[in-house]
């Protein structure tokens, strides 16, 4: 156990004990796995790079690498340069492309790694002169270079499709032409609005049951060449309706930090498999629990899990974008990097006291990989803010 002082919601210092016994990592294989898991992860910043962070990305290529390694060691697969790794938001399309070139090579010395990587449009600026053409070169191009590498396939939400697409045709036609390409099915990411507000109305629609019409369309026209969909709605319901209307075959991968682990368990209608920001960030408790749910012990799943649904859900709290910050942060007090800085400058995103909460509930969860250490880098990280 380890004693700290934390600050709390009502401005206060509390001296808080650490309590849980760390959840042990132990190396396993996708094939332990009765679903299909991949942790969109985090790149890691480089804190030595002389640049301007809110303009130029410098990267930690050692340590980002190494971090896809720990988690092929668990089972988990690497969906690679979506938002969790801040794609859009700090990390641009050629550094994208780098971080791409560089996992597909890493997977490529190992057998067991699964790997996908996010294909999209954000080299392509949104602007009143755009096109349905200029969007459909766009994917074009990101696809033709993933798939040029070796890749598999994410297909990323198009913040240039959302500011140009008039109504549902237009993204029909869009997806109809980059599906109809592709070399393999590819994974559709329906990324909602509270974690990217330029993506409000996707598929056509502010109505996101009326958008889920829009998208199955998309998905029925082509189901040949989809593997599955990612839905980051944060609704279990949406997620649960448009999983029984997916045609035979076609995965749903729930992207929904806030009811992962009911929606992953399942019930007699049916189940999501995973794509979730959070198993970045509880990777070792996510690794175990869906071991255990493969062997048939749904109950310790669910031990192993509940626990992390409110770490994740304050994680994820509104603004939701800001969760790459909780993400990496605790990547920092588990010592899987030395620092806690970030692309874009964006460690300052949350408040101590977010932080603060992070920790206590990282703690309950048994995340903390090292109680000792962790606390003690809590308790520099507030020093240095001047909090003792």
């Amino acid at each position: 156990m380890a004693t700290l002082r934390l600050p709390t919601a009502d401005r206060t210092i509390e001296v808080y004990t650490t309590r849980g016994e760390p959840i042990p990592l132990v190396r396993r294989a996708a094939s332990d796995f009765s679903r299909v898991a991949f942790a969109a992860a985090h790149v890691v910043a480089d804190p030595l790079a002389d640049n301007d962070p809110w303009l130029t990305p410098a990267i930690d290529w050692e340590r980002t690498l190494a971090f896809r390694h720990r988690l092929w060691d668990l089972g988990l697969g690497v969906a690679e340069a979506m938002d969790t790794a801040q794609r859009g938001m700090g990390l641009g399309w050629p550094e994208a492309k780098e971080l791409i070139r560089r996992s597909l090579a890493e997977a490529k010395a190992r057998p067991d790694a699964l790997i996908a990587s996010g294909a999209g449009t954000d080299h392509l600026q949104p602007s009143p002169g755009l096109t349905l053409d200029d969007v459909i070169t766009a994917y074009e191009e990101q696809v033709g270079t993933v798939e040029g590498m070796g890749g598999r396939i994410i297909l990323m939400a198009s913040r240039a499709l959302a500011a140009t697409a008039k109504g549902p045709e237009d993204y029909l036609k869009v997806y109809d032409r980059i599906l109809s390409q592709v070399r393999e099915p590819v994974v559709i990411h329906w990324l909602g609005e509270m974690f990217d507000p330029a993506l409000e109305g996707y598929w056509g629609s502010a109505d996101h049951w009326k958008a889920m019409d829009t998208c199955l369309k998309a998905i029925e026209a082509h189901s040949d060449k989809v593997d599955g969909i990612k839905v980051s709605l944060l609704s279990k319901e949406k997620e649960i309706s448009m999983r029984a209307r997916l045609p035979a075959g076609v995965r749903m991968y729930t992207g929904d930090d806030f009811n992962y682990a009911e929606l992953i368990a399942g019930d007699k209608d049916g189940f999501s498999d995973a794509l979730l920001g959070i198993f970045d960030a509880i990777a070792p408790a996510a690794s175990a629990g869906l071991a255990a749910l493969g062997n048939g012990k749904t109950d310790t799943f669910f031990e192993l899990l509940e626990p992390t649904v409110p770490l994740s859900r304050h994680i994820f709290k509104a603004p939701t974008r800001f969760y790459k910050t909780g993400v990496v942060f605790l990547a920092y007090l588990n010592g899987l990097q030395d620092h806690f800085r970030m692309i874009g400058g964006q460690e300052s995103a949350r408040s101590l006291v977010h932080l603060a909460e992070l920790f206590r509930l990282a703690d309950k969860a048994r995340v903390l990989a090292n109680p000792d250490d962790a606390a003690a880098r809590m308790s520099r990280l507030l020093a240095a803010q001047g909090i003792a």
